[in-house]
């Protein structure tokens, strides 16, 4: 059964949300709490895995990585030794941000980062080394409107 959340949880998962790097005192003001109390319900949610793990969240374009490329990608493949090869194939590559198996006529979308188009090239070379794809189309972003991991509480 999913955990439930009653409105001071939802709050303080807001906050967090917003800048984990708050301090209790002030997590707990805003969601009108005690100290204590609010710390109790963090250890809950973390203990439960509502709360995954706090991160901090750099600036690709300063560090380099500003390209961010959508790989789209079909397989012939769909037996469970081409899936174990690509999970770790994914799991290995740091470039992929994101991977997603897909309903319709893709199968897979991961979402990667790299300096430009030659880091991408590179990457791509590296990918279909490690397993075999029937098709693989990339798109590359050219502008971010909207790039969150805040979840709408």
């Amino acid at each position: 059964m999913p955990e439930e959340f009653d409105k001071i949880d939802l709050a303080i998962l807001r906050q967090l949300q917003k800048d984990t790097s708050q301090s209790i005192d002030d997590i707990a003001e805003k969601a009108a709490l005690s100290r204590n109390a609010c710390w109790r319900r963090i250890k809950r949610m973390e203990q439960t895995g509502t709360i995954r793990d706090r991160v901090a969240l750099l600036d690709a374009d300063k560090l380099d990585l500003g390209q961010m490329v959508l790989v789209l990608i079909r397989t012939n493949a769909h037996d469970p030794d081409w899936l174990r090869r690509f999970r770790a194939a994914v799991v290995g590559m740091p470039e992929i941000m994101g991977a997603h198996r897909m309903s319709g006529d893709l199968d897979y979308v991961l979402r990667v980062r790299v300096r430009d188009v030659k880091a991408y090239d590179r990457f791509y070379q590296r990918l279909i080394a490690q397993v075999p794809v029937a098709n693989v189309s990339a798109s590359f972003v050219m502008e971010d409107i909207k790039d969150t991991t805040q979840l709408p509480l």
